[in-house]
């Protein structure tokens, strides 16, 4: 019976002491009296009450009138009605008024009790429904505020996961943490190589003055232990979750109020440890990129390494652009191979200092080097006083066959050319070149390799070198039918090469028109 009040109307002081003592007292009633109905509809209006024992006859207002006040006012407090002998045809007269029940004076305890009970029925269906509702606002508000922080929960973890660098993400990650759980301070250490070895990276301090002593433990204790239980822990002022990926650990993400002292509660705990599988996620995630941005940096420093030294500046471009471009390990590719040899090298050594010969080499290759490059070949290597090269590796050139051509024929016409040779010490090349189906990869062993073309065709264009005379340009049957709309050449007949049982057609090369 507990929280339910009730109005004692009645003008007998004898008749309200009795219902007090022996009726509402005892039962839990919160009781409230007054001696006449002006009094009694005053406080019927002005205070809240569930329930009113009114007499009929009073002085000042009377019972009909207090009934006529309380429905002009709209009040819907249950009313019973305490009646003299004889006044059953009154009490049938007053239900239009408003009144639930009545009892006739004088009345027993327990049949004022039992009336009670019928006309509260409705009272405390009321209260429930009032609790009810109340609870369900309360409820719908906590829903509301839990949408509202998954809400924040998922924009700042979309913020956090977009970012790419690990220093603006980590520093995004406490001032969130603060956020959220309107910390003062936030720190977040991450595994700094061995288990349980850890590192602060990020620690921020929302509300400035003097440090208390709130636990026991340290912040990095506390963060430990929540990395070793994979859940948060919380020591009053202090609270700390473990970054986990997985079933890895990678850190521990905390707050603190050790200005105010201000407790943490399971609501905090339960934030924080949402924000930080956000932040691992987020974190782990700028890691790997991070390791694949340095692995293709790395990538393309082997690139630049293997190929700067021997491929055209433009193909090094490309091949750092489009690294996929090239599989090493070996693949079948039509390529065009160049050799050119110095003719006349041997007996012009005889003759020449070593320091004198040594230069004059080197001029001459120079001037190879450069014709070949120029047209985005590649350089494979230098044999004695002989370049090799091919095109079409490592990236695509459709008009290989015409580039290798033209390289030809800036190579001696260069050196023709040359204002760093002395006229005396002017050597020819011979070159030849061909077209074929060749392995083009990195050939050798793990300790040394070289990207290279191996195959039939590349000693093919050896051995037409071999057979070009000085200042002269020999190339396949199935180059001249690449080259034949951009050149002039003329057959030189069937020649014999070394490694093949037949003969097979050569063609000079005149002039070149592109």
């Amino acid at each position: 019976m507990s929280h339910i009040r009730v109005l004692v109307i009645d003008d007998s002081h004898e008749i309200r002491k009795f219902v007090v003592q022996y009726v509402l007292e005892p039962h839990g009633f919160e009781v409230l009296e007054a001696a006449d109905g002006a009094e009694g509809l005053r406080r019927a209006l002005e205070e809240e009450v569930d329930l009113i024992l009114l007499d009929l006859e009073m002085p000042k207002m009377n019972g009909f009138e207090v009934l006529d006040g309380l429905r002009d006012r709209r009040s819907e407090v249950p009313v019973i009605l305490m009646t003299s002998h004889g006044s059953e045809a009154i009490a049938i007269e007053v239900f239009h008024k408003g009144v639930r029940d009545y009892v006739i004076k004088p009345f027993a305890p327990a049949h004022m009790l039992e009336t009670i009970e019928r006309a509260l029925t409705s009272v405390r269906l009321q209260h429930e429904k009032e609790a009810l509702t109340t609870k369900l606002v309360q409820t719908n508000r906590q829903l509301e505020q839990r949408l509202r922080e998954f809400d924040i929960l998922y924009q700042i973890g979309k913020s956090v996961t977009s970012l790419l660098k690990i220093n603006k993400l980590l520093e995004r990650v406490v001032d969130a943490a603060l956020y959220v759980t309107g910390a003062e301070e936030g720190a977040i250490l991450l595994e700094n190589g061995g288990e349980g070895d850890l590192r602060e990276y990020v620690r921020k301090q929302r509300v400035a003055g003097q440090k208390q002593q709130v636990a026991r433990r340290s912040e990095s204790q506390l963060a430990v232990d929540a990395m070793r239980k994979g859940d948060a822990t919380m020591t009053g002022a202090m609270l700390y979750a473990p970054l986990k990926v997985g079933r890895r650990t990678i850190g521990a993400l905390g707050v603190n109020n050790r200005v105010t002292a201000r407790f943490f509660d399971n609501h905090d705990r339960r934030l924080l440890m949402a924000l930080a599988d956000y932040a691992a996620i987020a974190i782990e995630n700028a890691r790997l990129l991070q390791q694949t941005k340095q692995a293709k940096d790395k990538e393309k420093q082997q690139l630049l390494s293997l190929f700067e030294r021997y491929v055209a500046p433009s193909v090094v471009e490309k091949l750092v652009a489009q690294p996929e471009a090239i599989k090493l390990g070996g693949v079948r590719q039509i390529v065009t191979t160049l050799f050119a040899d110095i003719r006349g090298f041997s007996k012009f050594s005889a003759h020449t200092t070593p320091e004198v010969l040594v230069d004059v080499l080197n001029r001459h290759i120079a001037v190879a080097a450069e014709a070949i490059l120029a047209e985005a070949g590649t350089l494979d290597k230098f044999l004695g006083d002989a370049v090799m090269a091919y095109f079409n590796a490592p990236l695509p050139q459709p008009d290989h066959a015409l580039r290798a051509v033209r390289a030809a024929w800036r190579i001696c016409r260069a050196v023709d050319q040359s204002r760093s040779l002395p006229p005396a010490s002017r050597l020819q090349f011979g070159v030849g070149i061909s077209t074929g189906e060749t392995l083009v990869g990195n050939i050798g062993t793990s300790q040394l390799m070289n990207f290279t073309v191996i195959g039939d065709a590349v000693n093919m264009s050896r051995r037409l070198q071999e057979q070009a005379q000085g200042g002269q340009i020999l190339i396949c049957q199935q180059v001249y039918g690449l080259v034949k709309g951009y050149v002039e050449a003329r057959p030189v007949g069937m020649v014999e090469l070394k490694g093949h049982q037949q003969l097979e057609p050569a063609f000079e090369v005149l002039a070149v028109h592109v």
